[in-house]
């Protein structure tokens, strides 16, 4: 007897040779399953390989006596990887991206103790910051929910109150931006800048930053 086939069934016949059970080996089963970690997984490792392979030209260039004032960024604030520090041939403006050293005192002490800031050469201690030049001397800056400079609102500069350990966050209380200091910004939610700690001076600006070997923001993995 052969059954009529339903619609999306298949014709099956009595004529035909019974096919012997074959078990489906597990492997085949796990491989057809999605496996969501393994392109963080992927990702997270090209970062590490970038990362050893700016830390190698690094040692490359210095050991040939190349000056390139290269940094390796580890900070979510940029994207992860190889950048050149492009000594300034003109004042900072807004919309510069730069490497400046943060100030020796409170607001170092502070940024190092809860982590904000990684230790390096500058000399409060701290690694040098790399964020954008959001405004200059000057400018009026006010400071709510989100920040206003001049009256227009700084795109990705909503606040939070607290961080990612929640503890608390003050922001700044706003004001004119003094002479000789800039107010810094970056476009990611935790980055700790200006918008809690208020202008910096210019006096620590070490250069324009320029990619060369980047990945994307540790805070995208």
């Amino acid at each position: 007897m052969t059954a009529l086939p339903e619609s999306g069934a298949v014709r099956v016949s009595d004529d035909l040779p019974a096919q012997p059970y074959r078990p489906i080996a597990k492997q085949h089963i796990e491989a057809e399953r999605p496996n969501e970690e393994r392109p963080r997984r992927q990702t997270r490792r090209c970062v590490f390989i970038i990362l050893a392979v700016g830390v190698a030209l690094m040692t490359t260039f210095v050991g040939v006596g190349i000056s390139t004032r290269l940094r390796v960024n580890l900070t979510p604030s940029e994207p992860l990887g190889l950048w050149q520090v492009v000594t300034p041939d003109r004042p900072a403006v807004a919309g510069d991206l730069v490497f400046i050293c943060p100030p020796p005192g409170v607001l170092s002490d502070f940024g190092l103790a809860r982590g904000y800031f990684l230790r390096g050469p500058c000399p409060s201690g701290a690694a040098p910051l790399i964020k954008t030049v959001a405004a200059t001397a000057g400018a009026n800056i006010a400071v709510g929910a989100n920040v206003r400079i001049d009256g227009v609102p700084l795109p990705h500069s909503w606040l939070s109150s607290r961080d990612g350990q929640g503890r608390a966050l003050a922001p700044w209380a706003g004001g004119v931006v003094p002479p000789g200091q800039f107010f810094l910004h970056s476009q990611f939610r935790g980055s700790y800048d200006s918008r809690y700690f208020g202008p910096v001076p210019d006096t620590g600006l070490l250069g324009f930053a320029r990619p060369l070997l980047t990945f994307a923001s540790i805070g995208t993995l």
